[in-house]
């Protein structure tokens, strides 16, 4: 049975780390065989994801009873809290990596190759580039049906719709934030719905960008080392809005079932946290791969 000793809490013996990694990998080694062109890949990689979904149903649900059973007290909301900060860390030292490649890429290889004509002679570098010997560039948001050329994103258009969503959004899920220390549940569940909304919004757009950006601009992650660096950065933050619009849409299920109270909503904290790492990511984003 769950215990405390000296002030911390002690969960009860649990089988879901063991069955998340199980999960892990079947899902990497299913990933290596799908990579490899083996048949029975893809058939893992579904099985993996399932058990991965399982487990975080199974354990986070046994999270959400313990902690709506009263058993937590402050050591573990602290824990909690330091927790979710050293993993927004992380996360802010992983997209560093990545603004760091496109910031060496950018201002020391790329300008290096053109100086020199060891390896490519005639070389002219610029930005963007896919490379000596990839694609050419030509204007921004022109088409073009010529696989030797692709076209970039102009930051006016869909980039710039989407940086006033994701700003909104975190005006809204702020705005949540205060009605639930108030304790003022109806407003709480509306701006969480908007906000919930918004990131949906975002998710549209950005995948309408993609398509046409693979359809029409010949612009898609074989295009060198613009297109690389394009759709990791791009690509790894959609993913972070899919995760933050998936945590924020099970705390506003919690919300319409009556969890937290103004004194105990760490959960809420933890997603709202994340979303404003995510919108700050993006404006880093807007301004470093579209404006730039």
């Amino acid at each position: 049975m769950s215990s405390s000793h000296g002030g911390y809490y002690l969960p009860d013996p649990s089988g879901w780390p063991i069955i998340g990694s199980i999960g892990i990998f079947t899902l990497a080694l299913g990933f290596m065989l799908f990579l490899n062109d083996v048949s029975t890949g893809p058939i893992l990689m579904l099985v993996g994801a399932g058990v991965v979904i399982f487990m975080m149903f199974g354990w986070f649900g046994t999270v959400i009873r313990e902690s709506e059973g009263g058993l937590y007290n402050d050591h573990v909301g602290l824990s909690f809290r330091m927790g979710m900060m050293w993993f927004i860390f992380s996360e802010v030292m992983f997209f560093a990596a990545f603004f760091g490649a496109l910031f060496y890429t950018r201002q020391l290889a790329v300008p290096w190759l053109a100086e020199t004509d060891l390896l490519w002679p005639g070389f002219e570098g610029g930005w963007p580039t896919a490379g000596p010997k990839g694609p050419m560039p030509i204007q921004a948001d022109t088409p073009t049906a010529d696989p030797a050329q692709f076209s970039t994103i102009g930051p006016w258009g869909i980039p710039l719709l989407n940086t006033a969503i994701l700003l909104f959004s975190s005006v809204t899920v702020t705005i949540a934030h205060h009605a639930i220390k108030a304790n003022q549940r109806g407003t709480l569940i509306f701006w969480l719905a908007f906000t919930v909304v918004l990131g949906f919004i975002f998710l549209y757009f950005q995948a309408y960008e993609y398509a046409h950006a693979y359809g029409e601009l010949g612009l898609t992650l074989g295009t060198g080392v613009y297109g690389a660096t394009f759709f990791m950065l791009t690509g790894f933050h959609g993913a972070h809005v899919t995760i933050g619009v998936i945590i924020l849409t099970v705390v506003l299920l919690r919300c319409m079932k009556g969890h937290f109270s103004p004194e105990n909503h760490f959960a809420f904290e933890a997603g709202a946290w994340y979303w404003h790492f995510v919108d700050t990511v993006w404006v880093g984003l807007f301004i470093f791969v579209y404006v730039l």
